[in-house]
C-alpha cells in the first residue's frame, strides 16, 4: 500500500463524507473505490498473449475506438468456427485454423470491450 496526500475541492469532500456516512463505512474506503470505479482500465485479468494488443489501444483517439468497439465478426467467419466446433475428428490443419479462429474471435470481443471501457473513461460518449 502507498499514502497519498492529496487536495480535494471541499465539494467533492462534501459528497464523499456524505457517501461514507450513509454506507457506514471510513472515508477512506470511499475514496479508494471511486478511484478504483474511475481509473482507466487494467490488464491484470486479461491472459498475457492479448495484453500488448490491448495496450495498444491506450494511444488512439476516440473515433478509432468507437470504430473498434463496433467492429464485428464476420458472418464467414462465424459460420466456419461453428463448422469447425461441430466436427468430431479434426485434422491438423483443421484444429489449427479453429484455435486461429477462437483467438481471434477472443481478441475481437477483448478490443471491444476495452475500447468501450476506454472511452467511457475518457468521458461522455458522443460519436
Amino acid at each position: 500500500m502507498q499514502t497519498l496526500a492529496l487536495q480535494i475541492p471541499d465539494s467533492l469532500y462534501d459528497r464523499l463524507y456524505q457517501t461514507a456516512r450513509a454506507v457506514q463505512q471510513p472515508i477512506e474506503q470511499i475514496v479508494l473505490r471511486s478511484l478504483q470505479i474511475g481509473a482507466p482500465p487494467g490488464f491484470d485479468d486479461v491472459p498475457a498473449e492479448f495484453q500488448t494488443r490491448l495496450a495498444e489501444l491506450d494511444g488512439l483517439e476516440d473515433g478509432e475506438l468507437f470504430a473498434i468497439a463496433a467492429t464485428k465478426q464476420s458472418p464467414q467467419e462465424f459460420a466456419r468456427y461453428e463448422t469447425l466446433l461441430s466436427l468430431g475428428d479434426r485434422s491438423d490443419a483443421e484444429q489449427t485454423e479453429l484455435d486461429s479462429l477462437r483467438f481471434e474471435a477472443d481478441l475481437l470481443m477483448l478490443r471491444k470491450a476495452h475500447a468501450a471501457a476506454l472511452l467511457r473513461w475518457r468521458g461522455p460518449l458522443t460519436a
